[in-house]
């Protein structure tokens, strides 16, 4: 009785591992360029500098080489491409909300946000109806004065 109780529990285990193994596998069979090149457009504006007005800035983000927030391409942009660029982060979690945006029209934490498909591009805003501190950062001045 206890040899058949074995022999189930390896039958088990050795079809995990088989199934386990086949997926690796096959994600490691799967086309590397798969996910292509995302563009995102970044609402940039330093009102301390004179003259800059408001814009919109497209940066080109390979997503093979990326994590899948929007968060992740905001860092990359920023350690890789353009070192300007400001925005608030912390936890990377979704529970702080440092990084708080509008993120093709929705205010969400680009923390929590995935990257959609690489056809359209994403539209980046700081939050609306706040104050910008610079880029997307938002003057948390008020917002903290109305929370006492």
């Amino acid at each position: 009785m206890a040899a058949s109780v074995y022999a189930k529990k390896s039958l088990f285990l050795a079809s995990s591992t088989f199934r386990f193994a086949s997926l690796r596998h096959a994600a490691a069979a799967a086309p590397a360029g798969n996910k292509g090149v995302k563009k995102f457009e970044i609402y940039r504006w330093n009102p301390e500098k004179k003259g800059d007005k408001p814009r919109l800035q497209t940066y080109e983000v390979d997503l093979n080489a990326c994590g899948p927030m929007v968060l992740d391409a905001l860092i990359k942009i920023k350690n890789e491409v353009d070192p300007t660029l400001t925005f608030r982060r912390s936890c990377r979690e979704g529970i702080c909300g440092s990084c708080a945006m509008n993120i093709d029209g929705r205010n969400t934490l680009a923390c929590i946000c995935k990257i959609d498909s690489p056809g359209q591009s994403t539209k980046i805003y700081p939050l609306p109806h706040m104050y910008v501190v610079k880029d997307l950062v938002p003057d948390m001045t008020l917002f903290y004065e109305q929370y006492k």
